[in-house]
């Protein structure tokens, strides 16, 4: 049970207050509800007048008439502008004799309670609303908006009056917390004037409802954005979180998914939003897991989809090859400028690739990319190398130690083809050693007929690869485990190989070689063996395997050129 002694104005208070609605749930908290309350002259100590101004031309309530979440976004876009220049609210206090305009920045800003200058006052003593135009910087910086900025201040279309009490505004918001407790006479005055638009009239009802009951009248996507934003700019954490629990629990598309990863950045560095933005961006992760199939799509994702996807560890694609050549396309398609496109680049796509998995190849052409800074490729490049030089254990750990990051550089994704370890040599003879390991849960999922290729690696100029099967053995008589060589399709070339196939195997865990041959490869075939260890399927997934070694199986091939 609270202290009753407690100052209900301390800012531990507040934060308590916030803590208890933090796991609301949809319905109200009988232990906070102070519905009875709302706008009753009997439970008030304060009058709250509401004067509701035009919106700049062109611009209507972001929920008026809004049937979607597409409807609210296109409004939305149009108000920004709006927002721009419109970025304080408006505080007016009555006092008997006078009227002191105030300006409160809202949470973007982050700024206090300011008063205006005793000019200001004058010029609103002079008008004969008793509410007249605003003198401040913003005027002054901004004189072509001058006859924008009178319409905007001059003309009330209606005012409302409600009955508040300043102890619960204040303990659900610090921006009311402020304005009732700063020590300045006005903040002792009974009366206190809100200026809004009137796109934000609805929202603003809702929320001042929220305030009291933790309840809101909103149901659809749309209101509920509206409220949030309201919440946002009066700084009522609880209601923010109730709004990203409601959006949340509503059906998600990609374009409300792209909406809520768009919203202004004062609201989606709230933690009480994080939750919402976090959904969003595992559906468009889930949503376009298989990056190839939606290529197009993806391409014209926005800077913050296209970083949703990219995020992703479970991303389905060939290698991580393929998703540079894509964050380079998409890049060049959206900043055509190469120093935009440099910056985006090194300050937000650019961490997503995972240079670690990249081909030594691919490596090589990223040092020569002119789209990145010279200094990042040097950097991310020599970084690649030594990952790709360390033992496994270590890489494991490095990847472990980036599970809870933001970023996962080191973290393998689910790559269609397989990455793999080549050393090549030039001297006695062209040759390369390639190193392939498999999971057990990887090597499970190829029965009864799967197989799993490598990535790609080149000897003499040409391209190879490896690939595993589940197949049955040559009298068809039981299901085996099975590696192949083949060569990439390029045209009529044919390649004269020595090959060798060996694995690890227990208990020395040295490789032990299983099979030697020798072929004339032309585009597109393949040689290899049906049944590599010798043994059935289920022999070879046996708990008690000798080639799994914690949970690995470890493949190699030795190939050269033949003379």
């Amino acid at each position: 049970m609270r202290d009753s002694n407690a100052d209900l104005f301390d800012p531990r208070t507040i934060m308590d207050s916030d803590c208890a609605t933090a796991g609301l749930g949809p319905g109200p908290v009988s232990d906070s509800d102070f519905a009875f309350a709302f706008n009753d002259s009997n439970f008030s100590d304060r009058v709250l007048r509401i004067e509701i101004i035009p919106d700049l031309p062109e611009t209507k309530s972001d929920c008026d008439g809004c049937t979607s979440i597409a409807d609210w976004a296109r409004n939305r876009k149009r108000r920004r502008e709006d927002i721009k220049k419109d970025s304080a609210v408006d505080v007016l206090v009555h006092c008997e004799e006078q009227i002191l305009t105030c300006s409160m920045p809202d949470t973007e800003d982050g700024e206090g309670y300011v008063n205006q200058d005793e000019e200001a006052v004058a010029m609103i003593e002079e008008s004969p609303s008793g509410v007249g135009n605003h003198l401040n910087k913003r005027d002054e910086a901004a004189p072509a908006n001058d006859g924008l900025w009178s319409m905007d201040c001059s003309a009330v279309l209606r005012v409302k009056t409600i009955h508040i009490s300043s102890p619960i505004l204040a303990a659900k918001s610090p921006f009311f917390y402020k304005l009732f407790s700063n020590g300045m006479r006005e903040s002792e005055q009974r009366q206190v004037t809100l200026r809004i638009h009137a796109s934000e009239e609805a929202a603003l009802m809702d929320l001042l409802n929220f305030m009291y009951s933790n309840t809101l009248s909103a149901t659809t996507s749309p209101a509920l954005l509206d409220v949030l934003m309201a919440a946002d700019k009066f700084e009522v954490a609880s209601c923010m979180r109730y709004c990203s629990r409601l959006l949340r629990s509503m059906p998600m598309s990609c374009e409300s998914a792209l909406l809520y990863l768009d919203l202004p950045s004062s609201v989606l560095m709230a933690d009480a939003v994080q939750p919402l933005t976090d959904a969003a961006k595992q559906f468009l992760a889930a949503r376009y897991k298989d990056i190839t199939k939606f290529q197009d799509e993806v391409l014209n994702l926005p800077l913050a989809g296209v970083e949703a996807v990219l995020s992703s560890d479970d991303l389905q694609v060939p290698s991580e090859d393929a998703v540079y050549d894509f964050v380079l396309k998409w890049a060049r398609t959206h900043y055509p400028k190469l120093e935009d496109r440099r910056e985006v680049l090194g300050l937000r796509l650019g961490r997503l690739i995972r240079f670690p998995y990249m081909t030594c190849r691919k490596l090589r052409k990223v040092l020569t990319c002119n789209d990145f800074d010279p200094e990042l490729t040097s950097k991310v490049v020599l970084e690649a190398l030594f990952f790709k030089a360390e033992p496994p254990y270590r890489q494991r750990s490095l990847a472990a130690d980036e599970a809870s990051t933001r970023y996962h550089r080191f973290v393998e994704r689910a790559y269609k083809y397989r990455p793999v370890k080549v050393v090549e040599f030039e001297l006695p003879r062209q040759q390369c050693v390639v190193y392939l390991d498999l999971k057990r849960e990887e090597c499970s999922l190829l029965f009864p007929t799967g197989r799993v290729y490598s990535q790609a690696f080149h000897l003499g100029g040409q391209g190879f690869f490896l690939s595993a099967h589940c197949n049955m053995d040559q009298q068809s008589s039981f299901h085996c485990f099975g590696l192949f060589l083949g060569m990439q399709e390029k045209g009529s070339v044919t390649f004269a190989v020595d090959y060798e196939f060996a694995a690890r195997s227990k208990p020395t865990e040295e490789y032990v070689s299983k099979y030697k041959g020798n072929y004339t490869f032309t585009g597109g075939k393949a040689v290899g063996y049906r049944n590599l260890f010798s043994i059935p399927w289920t022999a070879f997934m046996a708990d008690d395997s000798l080639y799994f070694i914690d949970g690995v199986v470890h493949l190699r091939a030795e190939l050269t050129i033949r003379q």
